[in-house]
């Protein structure tokens, strides 16, 4: 009966995390900055499919919920919006653009890991995809948060062949954590440029 009982809390520890994935179409929102956001996007849109000669796609931003015996958690990046960042679990930030400028802050970008937090505009994100609910993965992403690159955004300064962004963070810490990717779909007509930029360094010297 012991042994009935230990192998069913082995069980239930094994599924005890849930970690879902947002699809967020870019530049969500209502805000000045969202419209920045969605105007930008769709003129480097535009000129990509144009140079790539195909249709014209929808772009997205991910972000994930993630949920452990411990805590719910978000984990996403975004802009810095002020000096509070340790109410928001913020535990590295990288510059946008170039490296010269990132003194002022909206030319910087935060990494959150956020203890009951919230997703700006999860309301509008099109998909909500359960990526995993190995408990032991989960804890993994918790924990590679802090260690993930922080490369320039917008830009290809680790080589991957596409620059670095919010989607490059995300599918870093899934592949790196042993979430299946390949198996991560977009929802139709979808981009996630950086996507593959952030899988691509993931496995670099991975064991």
């Amino acid at each position: 009966m012991a042994a009935g009982s230990a192998m069913a809390a082995d069980g239930e520890a094994a599924t005890a995390a849930k970690v879902e994935l947002l699809w967020i179409p870019l530049g969500a929102g209502t805000g000045t900055g969202a419209r920045i956001v969605r105007f930008s996007g769709g003129v480097f849109e535009s000129l990509s499919a144009w140079r790539e000669r195909r249709p014209r796609g929808d772009l997205y931003h991910s972000s994930l919920e993630l949920a452990v015996p411990e805590g719910r958690f978000v984990i996403e990046v975004t802009p810095v919006p002020d000096a509070r960042g340790r109410e928001r679990g913020v535990v590295a930030e990288g510059a946008v653009g170039s490296r010269w400028i990132r003194r002022l802050r909206v030319f910087r970008y935060e990494i959150r890991r956020w203890r009951d937090g919230v997703t700006p505009d999860a309301e509008e994100a099109v998909a909500r995809l359960q990526v995993t609910d190995d408990l032991d993965r989960a804890r993994r992403i918790l924990a590679l948060v802090p260690a993930a690159p922080t490369p320039v955004w917008g830009r290809d300064e680790l080589r991957a062949g596409e620059m670095w962004n919010s989607n490059s963070l995300i599918s870093w810490l899934l592949d790196r954590s042993g979430v299946d990717t390949e198996e991560i779909r977009l929802p139709p007509k979808g981009r996630a440029p950086g996507w593959n930029s952030g899988r691509i360094v993931a496995r670099r010297g991975r064991p």
